[in-house]
């Protein structure tokens, strides 16, 4: 998100390399309220550190379903966008995303459900304390089976264990442009109109 000042904003390296140091706990909010959570989450830990990645540029607030509590932020994965329709089938594609990746989710969820795909948003503040939840809530957020792809401005070594070989996984792998941020993201196919193509070309989707 701060593109103008170059390669040397762009750590796209951090995020990982900060989860896989044994003990921290990271959370990449994609909201207020997912913010609020992660401080939360870090005032009362005494088992380790915990770190807060937030974004500079704006975000919108999430809307989320019915049945939402705000103890699912504490659980550092969960559903935005159930992706259901109105028989109860469920969706086609999972799309999973962390920090302002979310908002590129959403947008290219709703490209993709005008071409008849029903797709699940997941937000995945932190991967941690996905990773500590029992094996229920993570198939209720990410069912076994199912087509996913993942969302992150950086790496995007450390989600291929989320997707599967199969899946998809949107990121950055290289440094060296200087550019608004719009146009950064735009250039990496970070946009929910970019997304959706990939995401429909991926998986041989309408499009």
């Amino acid at each position: 998100g701060l593109g103008e000042d170059g390669p040397t904003h762009q750590p796209i390296e951090h995020l990982w390399t900060a989860r896989m140091i044994p003990g921290v706990t990271l959370h990449r909010p994609a909201d207020g309220l997912e913010t609020a959570a992660a401080w939360a989450d870090a005032a009362t830990r005494r088992d380790g550190p915990t770190l807060i990645i937030t974004s500079r540029q704006k975000m919108p607030e999430l809307s989320r379903p019915a049945g939402f509590k705000t103890s699912d932020l504490l659980r550092g994965g969960y559903v935005v966008v159930d992706g259901r329709d109105a028989a109860g089938a469920g969706p086609d594609v999972v799309l999973v995303a962390t920090g302002s990746e979310v908002g590129v989710a959403l947008d290219a969820a709703k490209r993709l459900g005008e071409k008849g795909t029903r797709c699940r948003v997941v937000s995945m503040p932190s991967v941690e304390l996905f990773d500590r939840q029992d094996a229920a809530w993570k198939a209720s957020v990410i069912p076994p089976g199912s087509k996913r792809v993942a969302i992150e401005a950086g790496r995007p070594d450390g989600w291929w264990r989320f997707v599967g070989e199969c899946g998809l996984v949107l990121g950055i792998e290289s440094f060296g442009m200087s550019a608004p941020a719009e146009q950064i993201f735009d250039h990496f196919g970070l946009t929910g109109a970019k997304a959706a193509e990939r995401i429909a070309q991926h998986f041989g989707l309408a499009w």
